[in-house]
């Protein structure tokens, strides 16, 4: 997993959200590697609101967590594939529709991910290598 803090996270509806984005690699020589095209998005149940010292202890605010925001009475389920696009777990495909409808270049940020996932992978594939050799010679 890789993360950063974003001190002005982008927000759909007021509010925080990570994105789940499942990658398999099929292959170490030569690498392989895939990216799902669904995924999912996980949202805070509480409008965002910059940390301060009154708001650092609502983690409903601050923590996309399905386990912690499921606890919150604000917490919507989302029932239904045909509305994937509200609730507070989305599909990914409905995050990147909304943001494209905002006028966001999806393209470029789908590009930067695969990007990112890429040199993770390679950051790790010595430590991967070594580890699939010795159970698989």
């Amino acid at each position: 997993m890789v993360q950063r803090y974003l001190h002005k996270p982008y927000l759909i509806d007021g509010l925080k959200f990570d994105m789940r984005i499942y990658v398999l690699i099929s292959g170490i020589d030569p690498l392989r590697i895939f990216v799902y095209e669904e995924g999912l998005a996980r949202f805070a149940t509480e409008e965002y609101r910059p940390p301060r010292s009154e708001n650092l202890d609502n983690k409903f605010m601050h923590l996309t967590n399905y386990a912690i925001n499921k606890d919150n009475p604000k917490f919507i389920f989302n029932e239904s594939v045909e509305n994937m696009h509200v609730g507070h777990k989305r599909s990914l495909t409905s995050v990147f529709k909304h943001m494209a409808d905002q006028g966001e270049d999806v393209h470029s940020l789908k590009e930067k991910i695969y990007d990112i996932i890429i040199k993770t992978i390679i950051t790790g594939y010595p430590t991967l290598s070594a580890s699939v050799s010795s159970v698989h010679p």
